[in-house]
């Protein structure tokens, strides 16, 4: 309470940014023209992770109602940090330059927000390089385009790799899932996600989900106050084992059915240990069997327009 008001959410839009100039001015727009509700945009920063496109042009046609931080280039994994870093918001809404909000975000996630709430993420429309609809129907989200983080909570977290690392709020019992969809997640050639190489998507997802294990590890010797020791170890089991499955995938894809031997042991055990549901391991065991990745191939995934979500 302040003067004995309630206090609203300030909410900072962080858009990260590498070569999407082509993108960006959209994304900028969709942060300016939120819809008013129970909250308070307290800023809208971009990011520029060092390009070389006109991104640092469109910037300035947004002067004075931004924030800009340019620097060299430094990754993803840096750049989604740096967003929580920077940020001075109470939660932190992160946006993909070549995506944008639908007008309502902020306001239909600030008035679904409860105590004890850390994340929210939502569905999203999945879109083409023109931004013309790829699916009939709204898409489960999960990407960095699609949460709203509590700032305070989030910096818990870092140094971060991928957004995954932010689902461990939820995965803690501090998450609400809106099936609104509340972005346009736009698939296009020059997205940063390796959708063309058997394998390629599935080992970087076993990447990260191993990084985000370590890290839970660590938080497991001083647990932050919104989980305990032993959540975090159970959660550290069910990412491994989530790591586990992606390499299978991964493997079956590139039609190298003997590595996943190793692999699926390891997914069992895992999930045994973190008290996971055995269906993904009947299913990757199924898999194995009729050496048949339950994630379609690149190519295939790009015929019947399939997206994955993490």
């Amino acid at each position: 309470m302040t003067g004995g008001r309630p206090t609203v959410p300030r909410i900072s839009c962080v858009i990260l940014c590498h070569n999407y100039g082509r993108y960006l001015d959209r994304a900028i727009t969709s942060c300016l023209d939120q819809e008013p509700g129970p909250y308070q945009l307290h800023e809208i920063i971009v990011i520029d992770d060092g390009s070389t496109d006109e991104t640092p042009e469109i910037c300035r046609r947004h002067h004075g109602r931004i924030r800009v931080v340019r620097r060299p280039r430094q990754g993803f994994g840096q750049t989604l940090t740096d967003a929580v870093l920077l940020a001075e918001g109470d939660w932190i809404a992160p946006l993909d330059a070549d995506d944008w909000f639908d007008p309502a975000k902020l306001r239909i996630c600030a008035e679904a927000m409860t105590p004890g709430c850390l994340l929210i993420d939502h569905w999203e429309t999945v879109v083409d390089a023109d931004g013309d609809p790829l699916l009939p129907e709204p898409h489960p989200g999960g990407n960095t385009s699609t949460l709203l983080l509590q700032r305070a909570a989030a910096l818990s977290l870092l140094p971060v790799t991928n957004e995954l690392y932010f689902h461990a709020l939820r995965d803690a019992g501090h998450g609400l899932t809106l099936t609104e969809p509340l972005v346009n997640y736009r698939i296009h050639p020059a997205s940063m996600t390796d959708r063309e190489r058997n394998g390629a998507s599935q080992f970087y997802r076993a990447d990260i989900c191993t990084g985000l294990a370590d890290r839970l590890t660590e938080l497991a010797s001083s647990p932050p106050l919104w989980t305990t020791s032993t959540a975090l170890h159970r959660a550290t089991h069910g990412y491994r084992a989530r790591a586990a499955g992606h390499l299978v995938e991964g493997h079956l894809q590139q039609q190298h059915r003997l590595r996943t031997i190793r692999p699926l042991v390891s997914l069992l055990r895992h999930a045994l240990r973190g008290w996971a549901p055995f269906g993904a391991c009947c299913r990757a065991i199924v898999s194995v069997i009729r050496n048949q990745p339950l994630v379609p191939s690149p190519p295939e995934a790009k015929r019947n327009v399939t997206i994955q979500v993490q």
